[in-house]
């Protein structure tokens, strides 16, 4: 069977659930292995394998952790030259799907970004996207090189398959000094709240223009549940909550187990970023917002009435 490379998603050897879930895809098309970039492989080299990983290459060169991801593209382009895999799948996340969109440039290679499924077949490696603020379902092909797909976090469910710690290959590459022209100078961690990453996120709890600003009983339901915490452009723009808890299509896009919008009409552009979650609930006390033509389950009333019951009642059962 050919190698399938994945690009571990990774924050100083954390490694994202989304590695986990790529090399799921990733089995079905081949032999998963592992790329990793940076220190820390040998610790995660176990989880990995639990995971599917059958190898391991590592480079762990300051050419490519020093500057922006030109350099992981020209690492992942000689991979490929040198392997031929059946297919690259990378994290479809800003840093991700620039590494897919310049790999596939640099092998000539045809790329699918936002895959929500990759599987096998008729000719090639066949994946699945949402499409036009999730109106349309697509399945293409990728009909020429190795196919570069940017894997939606959160679509693929993560499975187990028992497998031990990959052996450790090292690899490099002469990164040229086209892909050095941007180079890191420094790097401050976020701050931590408690909540799990959005992009991450099983649940997603999101408030929009209908809070009026005041965020307090999103959070609160959201801790209740352990979710992430979201936010429309409307609210973002206004300046209630960070840009970067924006849903939407010019925001993150996510793909939860449940998403529960609170106070968003459900415009087009907020619903291109959360369309594919798997149960949509919306709160809204007007009873002709968008958002209610897509959810699976639609409240109508004030979030400031129903969230606070929400919270106590889960709370509650959790005891």
């Amino acid at each position: 069977m050919s190698d399938v490379l994945v690009l571990v998603d990774h924050v100083d050897g954390q490694v994202r659930k989304a590695t986990f879930e790529m090399l799921t895809a990733a089995a079905r098309l081949g032999e998963p292995v592992a790329v990793w970039v940076g220190a820390g492989a040998d610790a995660a080299a176990g989880d990995l394998g639990r995971y599917g990983a059958t190898g391991l290459l590592v480079a762990d060169d300051p050419a490519l952790t020093d500057y922006l991801v030109a350099p992981l593209a020209e690492l992942l382009a000689e991979l490929v030259a040198q392997r031929s895999p059946a297919a690259v799948l990378v994290a479809s996340t800003n840093d991700g799907k620039e590494i897919a969109g310049r790999l596939a440039l640099k092998t000539s290679s045809g790329l699918i970004t936002d895959a929500v499924d990759v599987q096998p077949g008729d000719g090639g490696v066949q994946t699945t996207q949402s499409v036009f603020a999730g109106n349309y379902t697509v399945v293409s092909r990728v009909a020429k090189g190795s196919p570069v797909v940017a894997v939606k976090p959160n679509s693929i469910p993560a499975q187990e398959t028992g497998g031990s710690a990959p052996a450790v290959e090292q690899v490099s590459v002469q990164v040229s000094d086209a892909a050095r022209a941007a180079r890191i100078t420094g790097r401050t961690a976020k701050e931590q709240t408690g909540r799990p990453a959005l992009t991450e996120a099983a649940i997603v709890v999101s408030g929009g223009r209908g809070t009026g600003g005041d965020f307090g009983p999103v959070e609160a339901f959201a801790d209740s549940l352990g979710a992430a915490v979201g936010a429309s452009r409307a609210a973002v723009d206004a300046g209630w909550y960070p840009h970067s808890h924006q849903v939407g299509q010019t925001g993150v896009q996510v793909s939860p187990q449940l998403y529960i919008a609170a106070g968003i009409s459900g415009a087009i552009q907020h619903r291109a970023g959360m369309q594919t979650s798997k149960t949509i609930v919306a709160v809204n006390k007007d009873a002709e917002a968008p958002i209610f033509e897509l959810v699976d389950y639609g409240v109508v009333g004030d979030l400031f009435t129903v969230l606070p019951q929400a919270t106590d009642a889960v709370n509650q059962r959790r005891g």
